[in-house]
Order: C-alpha cells, then sequence, then structure tokens
C-alpha cells in the first residue's frame, strides 16, 4: 500500500509516535493536574514538554500562549468566534457590519465559521482572489481595508494546490493598518519554517496529524499578546478549584475539561522528531519529492495539474479535447508545498482515485476537499481533482510506482 493523504492526514507516523502513545495508555494514564499523585504528575509533564516542543518550532517566547484544541477546526472558531469581545489596543471587537478579509482558496474550517457569524451578527466579508504574482491580490487586498475592518484570516498553503500564501507581506499589511492577522497553518505547521517572533501573526491555529505526526484530536492555536479572545467553553482545569469562575490565565482559560493526553504525548513525539531532523531538512526533501513528482507528472497525455498560473488568474474552464494542456499551475517550488491537484482528460476525479485505490493500492483524495471556494477560484466545482499530497516519508520509488499506474489508466476518449 502507498499512501498519498498525507494532506488529510499523515500516515505513518515516526516509530517514537506510536511508542509515546503506548507509553502513556500503558505506564502513566493519570489525568494531568487534577492530583498530586506521581502519574498525574507524570501526566502534566508530557503536557508542559508538547507545549514547550511546539514553543520551540514556532519561536514563541512564552509556551502558555499555545492553546491546545481538538485539531485546526477548534482552533479556528475559537480564534474567530472568540473575536466578538475587546482586544487591547482597540484591536478585534467584531460587531454587526464588521469587515473581515480573506482569500478565494480558504477551506471551509475557516469559511463556515465567518458565514457563521455573518448570519448571526451580521459581519461582512470579502474573499480576495489571486494576483498576478501571488495567490493573493496583496493589493487589492489592502485596498479594501477600512476602518471596519477587524481582521484578515487567511490559509498558509492551500490544501487543494499546495500554493503558498505570502503571509509575511499580508502581516506587514495587517500591522500596518493595526488589523489582527490570523493564520490557519493545517498544511504547513511542521513542514515549513513558521518564525512568529519575526512573522505579524496574532493568532496561529494548527493540526496535530498532518505534518506535526501527531495523532488525530490534536492541535492548537496560538495567542498573541495583547489578542484577549471569549473561551468557547468552560469547565473544569484542574487550577483554582475553590472558584466557580474560569481562571483569567493563559493555557487555563481556554483548555476546560480532561485533555487528550494520549494524543499530546504522541503530538509531543511527532514534534521532537521533526526539531531533531530540522525543518529546513524536512521542506527540502518535500520539495525534492514535490518537484519529482511535478516532473514525471508532466509527461503523462492528458493529465492537467491545478494552481497558480502567473499571468492567467481567471477562472478555468474545461477546454476542448485537443486544446487539453500538460500543466495548468506552477512548479516554483518556494510557492508551493508538497500538494499537486490533477484531473485526467475526461474522467471524473473520483473514478480516478477509486482505479488507484482498488486496483493500485495507492491512496489519493478525489472531490473537492472540503474547499469549494478553491475550487470554484480554479475552475474546478463541482467535481474537484484527484489530490496527491507527500509526506517526508514518502520515496521516489512510489511516487514511479503511483506514474505507472496512471499511465495505464486510458483516457476516456
Amino acid at each position: 500500500m502507498i499512501y498519498f493523504d498525507n494532506a488529510a492526514t499523515s500516515f505513518p507516523k515516526p516509530e517514537t509516535v506510536y511508542q509515546a502513545m503506548e507509553n502513556f495508555m500503558k505506564n502513566i494514564g493519570g489525568n494531568p493536574g487534577r492530583s498530586g499523585h506521581r502519574l498525574s504528575i507524570e501526566a502534566a509533564r508530557i503536557i508542559y514538554e508538547t507545549r514547550e516542543s511546539l514553543a520551540k518550532l514556532f519561536n514563541v517566547k512564552d509556551s502558555s500562549r499555545i492553546v491546545f484544541t481538538s485539531n485546526a477546526t477548534e482552533a479556528l472558531n475559537l480564534g474567530i468566534k472568540g473575536l466578538p469581545r475587546s482586544c487591547t489596543q482597540g484591536r478585534g471587537l467584531l460587531n454587526p457590519s464588521d469587515e473581515v478579509i480573506t482569500s478565494a482558496f480558504e477551506h471551509n474550517s475557516v469559511m463556515r465559521p465567518l458565514r457563521t457569524l455573518e448570519k448571526e451578527i451580521k459581519i461582512k466579508i470579502e474573499a480576495i482572489p489571486p494576483g498576478d504574482s501571488e495567490i493573493i491580490d496583496l493589493k487589492k487586498l489592502e485596498s479594501r481595508i477600512t476602518k471596519r475592518t477587524k481582521l484578515i484570516i487567511c490559509i498558509h498553503a492551500s490544501n487543494v494546490t499546495g500554493d503558498l500564501m505570502p503571509i509575511e507581506k499580508i502581516g506587514k499589511i495587517a500591522r500596518k493598518h493595526n488589523v489582527i492577522f490570523m493564520v490557519d497553518a493545517a498544511q504547513t505547521a511542521g513542514t515549513y519554517p513558521i518564525n512568529l517572533q519575526e512573522l505579524n501573526i496574532d493568532l496561529l491555529a494548527f493540526t496535530g496529524h498532518k505534518a506535526l505526526f501527531g495523532p488525530q484530536g490534536t492541535g492548537g492555536l496560538y495567542i498573541s499578546e495583547g489578542i484577549e479572545l471569549k473561551p468557547l467553553k468552560q469547565g473544569g482545569t484542574g487550577s483554582n478549584s475553590e472558584f466557580e469562575e474560569q481562571p483569567d490565565f493563559l493555557p487555563d482559560k481556554y483548555e476546560s475539561g480532561t485533555p487528550n493526553t494520549v494524543g499530546i504525548a504522541g503530538l509531543g513525539a511527532g514534534v521532537k522528531f521533526i526539531l531533531q531532523e530540522g525543518v529546513d531538512k524536512i521542506k527540502l526533501r518535500k520539495r525534492n519529492l514535490t518537484e519529482y513528482l511535478l516532473a514525471k507528472l508532466n509527461t503523462i497525455k492528458g493529465i492537467r495539474i491545478y494552481g497558480h498560473l502567473i499571468g492567467d488568474l481567471s477562472p478555468l474552464r474545461r477546454p476542448a479535447d485537443e486544446a487539453w494542456p500538460k500543466r495548468h499551475g506552477t512548479n516554483n517550488p518556494d510557492k508551493r508545498t508538497s500538494i499537486v491537484s490533477f484531473n485526467i482528460r475526461n474522467l471524473p476525479p473520483s473514478e480516478v482515485s477509486q482505479i488507484l485505490s482498488e486496483k493500485y493500492e495507492i491512496m489519493t483524495r478525489p472531490g473537492l476537499h472540503c474547499s469549494p471556494a478553491a475550487h470554484k477560484t480554479l475552475g474546478t466545482f463541482p467535481d474537484g481533482t484527484v489530490r496527491i499530497s507527500l509526506s517526508y516519508l514518502n520515496t521516489e520509488a512510489e511516487i514511479d510506482y503511483l506514474i505507472d499506474a496512471l499511465k495505464k489508466i486510458p483516457l476516456n476518449c
């Protein structure tokens, strides 16, 4: 079996991840912060060390500003829905008619919370289309900022095409206009350098089960100083138990209930693996694999690769068979991550993915990838694409096997 669905969940994990989770379940198992016995203290230590490892990975000085969640979706909901509350320096109070700016490539984990607030408190949402040289038009983005703009939120890398968002440039624009900037790093945390001391990011949502090599059910939100969010839930934290009011300090303020400690143990092992290998080494390896894949795909007749094409940013239309190009997108490795979406002429992506799975034991993901906005921008809605997403642990030999399989799929002309 060959697994190319790492943008959904990475698999397999480093062996140390399985070992850490097994060790917790067999030898620890205590409830962190809820007692003073040895096993409870050991469980709390695991959570603390994982938080510290994430702080090191993202270059965060105060690890308590990293709040654990069950996934990136919960982190995004906390960041988006927690903003209808005043922040210091007059930033972040979302009221009716306030404006939120986002991109045309967002995942539903961003768009659905925004649409909910649009319905509930009548915020205004504007999705900025691609520009001439970026996945988002930076000039148009800045021109759309008004006194009512309170939040800019965008994905760091498209989960459909792998195209990278210019978050450093967006962060400077947001800071210039005193607008909160939130980034969805679900596809980049662990595989692309994110230095929060250098980037003007106020809120960073990440998941544990993708490139961080953790298990499902883990994730987190970085909350910068000066940002005050309304918690999504209240309850037991193991701290200030004598009071019935929610603690007002981080991370307890946002971490009510017994945490997924076994999952956090696995996440901690995954992050330690990344720190040991080095993000730059991981990035280079995945870049080389992606370049190798793209070069091989471009040799196959009838395959179309999707992504940001400089100079042609209008919604794409399926051309006549004779006009079907080999490639639509960019091979620029500096502008994309290890995600590649493609279609085979006249074959539905679901059929291609099914053939790859059932006949060749190759796991890919077809369809809309929970990102209808991205597919509408690309012109691939409603059928979507076939997505290949590579891991640091994939190999060139696996890519060769995929290419051989694709060459055997007949064009349904």
